[in-house]
């Protein structure tokens, strides 16, 4: 059994260097959700780490501790915001697989997490329940039970994850390898995932059809699940663990040079997984070499560069940095330059852009009603702009947006960044994407 100090067990507790690190400058503050939200201090990234340090000075793990850290978005703006270079990233992710080793949560959080996480984290699950939410949406049940508020009364966490699922089209499963277009250039493994996968799949057919395009081989191994992003950022470390190895078991045999993904968490779980396994002696050294080759779709391609023609799209779009490949991988520059590559678009920037939109992996379903607060947010910041298409590079942001959205009253397209390159190099007319989403909710 692992040895207690304070809070923590000897297991990985949040280090002690790193929670020196935080000059307490309020930086961070202005960029953090939570503390944008309330003002209250210990919701801020500093006031997080100063738990911590009691934490690790002695202070027993309590409810209040808990409830601070876990209304945490993970959002990582305050790394991409902080002069002294803390690694808030680090610390709350240690602290959080502390957390969900040593506290015990109520019947109802204990319950709730748990089918989360007997649904999410798994692609045929996901893809059996296509069929009845598909049926469900049809009938116009959901339209239903939304106007009615009963779910919303009776149960805020379902009635939050019911609003957020989208409307369905039909599935598009990829072949184990497609040839490139004309010259080959790189031979690259496709991350299908879990939710874009089972609810986005026009977003994996769309990468699919753009890297062919620009000359990659691409291979999709059947056998690949979960990436473990889920788990990691809730705190589930073996959990997470046990996915990490199994996608790496997936791709082994693959003889690619990138690992490309398309979903923006998944993205950096995956290029973390040198962190997450290294004390796996087994895996240390083969998770190193697989997070090396891990390219978010915008970043391979800007790194090929482009040789598909990409025809007019007369259009003007919002493009929202999706937080985990903006801040957690420092992917800015790369979806934008594929943006104003294409002729005729018009790139429109968004207030406050730095803010998270409140989906946060599965935030929005755990806590709903400051995710909603922050959804409302960002959907006014999005319709100012007066864009026709809002575009993003993550399945979660594109559900609590799009709801958001919704919510305010001015209905707009909505896209991955791939979708709408893909629509340029296919020649395809704007106003399939300018329309306001008909498979979405």
């Amino acid at each position: 059994m692992p040895s207690l100090m304070g809070a923590f067990d000897d297991h990985n507790p949040p280090d002690a260097a790193l929670v020196g690190d935080c000059v307490h400058c309020g930086f961070c503050l202005p960029t953090c959700p939570t503390y944008v939200l309330w003002g209250e201090e210990m919701d801020s990234p500093r006031g997080r780490i100063y738990l911590m340090k009691e934490g690790l000075e002695g202070e027993p793990m309590s409810d209040s501790m808990v409830q601070h850290w876990d209304a945490c978005l993970g959002c990582m703006a305050c790394v991409t915001a902080c002069p002294s270079g803390v690694q808030y990233d680090k610390l709350i992710e240690s602290t959080r697989a502390q957390v969900e080793r040593r506290h015990e949560r109520d019947g109802k959080d204990k319950a709730l997490r748990g089918l989360i996480f007997s649904i999410f984290p798994h692609p045929k699950r996901l893809r059996l329940l296509r069929g009845p939410l598909r049926g469900y949406q049809k009938l116009g049940l959901d339209r239903l039970v939304r106007r009615t508020g009963l779910l919303e009364r009776m149960a805020p966490q379902l009635a939050a994850m019911e609003g957020l699922a989208p409307r369905l089209g039909r599935p598009e499963p990829l072949p184990p390898r497609i040839e490139a277009t004309g010259t080959r250039r790189a031979v690259v493994g496709l991350l299908t995932g879990c939710v874009q996968g089972a609810f986005f799949p026009g977003v994996n057919s769309a990468t699919a059809r753009v890297l062919r395009a620009e000359g990659c081989e691409i291979v999709v191994p059947p056998s690949q699940g979960c990436c473990g992003a889920l788990s990691v950022h809730n705190g589930r470390e073996a959990e997470a663990q046990k996915y990490a190895r199994s996608v790496i078991d997936a791709f082994d045999d693959a003889d690619v040079e990138y690992i490309v993904v398309n979903a923006a968490g998944c993205g950096s779980t995956m290029k973390e997984y040198a962190d997450l396994l290294a004390d796996d002696a087994r895996y240390a050294e083969r998770a190193k070499a697989f997070a090396e080759k891990v390219r978010d779709v915008s970043e391979i391609l800007a790194e090929l560069g482009p040789v598909a023609p990409r025809h007019p799209l007369p259009m003007s779009v919002a493009y929202h940095d999706a937080c985990h490949l903006a801040h957690a991988q420092g992917v800015r520059s790369q979806p934008r330059q594929l943006l104003t590559g294409i002729p005729g678009l018009e790139l429109r920037e968004i207030a406050e852009g730095e803010l998270c939109c409140g989906s946060a992996g599965i935030y929005n379903i755990l806590n709903p009603e400051p995710a909603r607060e922050l959804g409302d947010r960002k959907a006014a910041n999005i319709v100012a702009t007066g864009a026709e298409v809002l575009v993003t590079a993550n399945p979660g942001c594109l559900m609590q947006v799009t709801s958001a959205i919704e919510r305010s009253g001015h209905p707009m397209g909505m896209a991955h960044t791939i979708e709408v390159l893909d629509a340029s190099i296919r020649g395809l007319p704007a106003h399939e994407l300018t329309a306001a989403a008909q498979h979405r909710p």
